[in-house]
């Protein structure tokens, strides 16, 4: 199937669950095209950038699949897991975690993104669930999404085709999110890792520290 951009959200900094946390997970479609910096789509918002937002989480994107999946295994969720539920900024058709490699570079619209790391889930996927399971779910599940970094600013839309412009490193990015959520890494693989200058900054200097003390 070819990759395809389903929609795209941007969300405002709105109180969250039943503690009113300041977050922007909660994110509206927009149908007209939508401008991408290097450090996300305009009017996006993150509230606490210490841990949101900058270079290597520009842009979140998830598979539309996985919400058939989510519904079937937690329908007592099902009227929150549909597109956007996972408070992502683009739903893309056509691609999943085990389509994907470290690196990968997508043109969608006149943007060009790198694929760079996975989603890890705090605190707020419960409080937007009003379920205190779903950030374990979500780890176990594999379902992480991907977080790009863009190379090339620019505009995209809903509809525009995803294409794979290049692919630099052979890496599944399904691995790494395994070993991200704790399956054991070879020492060949925290090696690799730890020289990939398409992984994001934060994981990699792990990964190299990792690798130093082995």
């Amino acid at each position: 199937m070819a990759m395809r951009l389903e929609a795209v959200r941007v969300g405002r900094v709105t109180p969250l669950g039943p503690e009113q946390v300041p977050s922007g997970y909660v994110k509206q479609t927009r149908v007209e095209p939508v401008t991408v910096s290097a450090l996300g789509l305009m009017g996006d918002e993150q509230a606490d950038l210490s841990v949101h937002g900058g270079p290597d989480k520009a842009v979140y994107g998830y598979a539309a699949s996985h919400y058939a999946t989510w519904r079937s295994e937690i329908p007592e969720h099902a009227n929150l897991l549909v597109p956007g539920g996972m408070g992502e900024n683009l739903t893309i058709a056509g691609v999943d975690e085990a389509d994907l490699c470290i690196g990968d570079v997508h043109r969608i619209g006149t943007v060009t993104v790198q694929v760079c790391q996975p989603r890890q889930p705090c605190f707020k996927l419960a409080a937007y669930f009003g379920d205190a399971k779903m950030p374990r779910a979500f780890l176990r599940s594999g379902r992480s999404g991907w977080y790009y970094r863009v190379l090339e600013a620019g505009t995209l839309c809903g509809g525009d085709d995803v294409q794979l412009l290049d692919r630099p490193q052979a890496f599944p990015f399904a691995r790494l999110v395994a070993i991200v959520n704790g399956a054991a890494a070879t020492a060949a693989e925290i090696a690799e890792l730890a020289r990939m200058p398409e992984l994001a900054s934060s994981l990699r200097d792990g990964f190299v520290t990792l690798n130093r003390y082995r």
